[in-house]
């Protein structure tokens, strides 16, 4: 089973903890944001993962190393000269996700105790190219589905903008939790150029393609993207740890 870990993001939000750090090395209830995601996904199983970096990347490939990787078998996939965003960093690691089954895609600064086994069966059952971890929360852009779960538009809650990917009777509009099932299929979905978000990705290949949502509002959740973020993160990381990382 393989994964992979976005961790190359610069973590302006939460400055001034990243001005000598990467956000990824972020500490929360005695962890970096990075070790609870890579012990999470090995108590699930994960045993090969990639890891992308870009800002203060040698803290993070230094850290894997004095850490023997965990145990696991670790790619790093470098972005040193240019940062990719989620698709096109994506993209640039298919060398080791391609050819083979369906993989898991983790945002690093996202905690949760989402039953990463369920979701994964939930993915193999609906036969999606890609399948959405999502749940019902406040935010200023939406994922749109339809009433099969399946993914058919987004919406900008502050500017009113949509992308529609196929008009449907109705939807409901979701938030994007950061986390992702994918068949290695969705690569032959995305642009030439190199760097480009994911979620244009799910849009493009929502409109010829199954791309499920997966709701888990009884899960608990935290996007560590904000200094406030931090204390909850801490409970909730020492809660995860107490459990073996298994949620």
């Amino acid at each position: 089973m393989k994964a992979m870990i976005f961790a190359a993001g610069l973590g302006t939000r939460l400055r001034p903890l990243t001005n000598d750090r990467p956000k990824a090395l972020v500490e929360v209830g005695g962890y970096p944001l990075l070790e609870i995601a890579l012990r999470r996904l090995l108590a699930f199983g994960y045993e090969e993962v990639v890891v992308n970096v870009h800002h203060f990347a040698d803290q993070i490939e230094d850290f894997l190393q004095r850490n023997n990787n965990f145990g696991a078998v670790i790619h790093v996939s470098d972005e040193r000269k240019q940062l990719l965003d989620t698709g096109g960093g994506l993209r640039k690691a298919a060398k080791w996700l391609q050819g083979g089954d369906s993989f898991l895609v983790h945002n690093a600064d996202i905690l949760t105790d989402l039953d990463l086994h369920a979701f994964r069966r939930a993915h193999e059952a609906s036969g999606a190219l890609a399948t959405l971890a999502v749940r019902d929360r406040k935010t200023s852009r939406y994922l749109l589905f339809d009433e099969a779960g399946l993914l058919s538009g987004w919406k900008n809650a502050k500017t009113g903008e949509e992308k529609i990917s196929r008009a449907v009777p109705s939807t409901t509009a979701l938030a994007f939790s950061g986390i992702q099932y994918l068949h290695p299929r969705l690569f032959d979905y995305m642009p030439e150029q190199e760097a480009f978000s994911i979620i244009d990705v799910y849009l493009n290949a929502a409109r010829s393609a199954k791309i499920a949502g997966f709701r888990h509002e009884h899960s608990q959740w935290l996007d560590v993207g904000k200094p406030d973020a931090l204390e909850p993160a801490a409970e909730l990381a020492r809660a995860l740890s107490a459990s073996g990382f298994m949620g």
